[in-house]
């Protein structure tokens, strides 16, 4: 059973960082599958995918967080980290990691059940 297991969240000011960590257990999956990370909003349900990264290490990000998040892997630990730099309000959420299907930002989709991911909240 794949379990992934998020941490780093804590309240933070605007314009403080943190960083966030992914571990996943129960299966060696990060060396072959692009590994993302999503948000989910206060008040929403859905969970937006905001960081990509594939198994060489190319990555992506939605333009909200471009510039500000940087998405890094280990593949031997099978640990995934988010560095977070900049934060605003706007980011205050849920964060989660899994592994993706799909070859672009756009067309990926979650292939595990989801962690209980780490809770951020930016506020002064």
């Amino acid at each position: 059973q794949v379990q992934f297991v998020e941490s780093g969240g804590g309240l933070v000011q605007p314009g403080g960082s943190l960083r966030l960590s992914c571990q996943v257990s129960g299966r060696n999956i990060f060396g072959f599958y692009a590994v993302g990370w999503y948000r989910r909003a206060p008040g929403t349900n859905q969970r937006e995918l905001i960081a990509r990264i594939t198994s060489s290490d190319v990555t992506s990000y939605v333009d909200s967080v471009k510039g500000r998040f940087s998405i890094s892997r280990d593949n031997a630990k099978d640990t995934s980290d988010l560095q977070m730099d900049n934060l605003q309000p706007e980011d205050t959420a849920v964060y989660y990691c899994n592994a993706l299907a799909g070859l672009q930002m756009q067309t990926s989709e979650a292939l595990y059940p989801w962690g209980q991911g780490t809770e951020v909240t930016v506020s002064s």
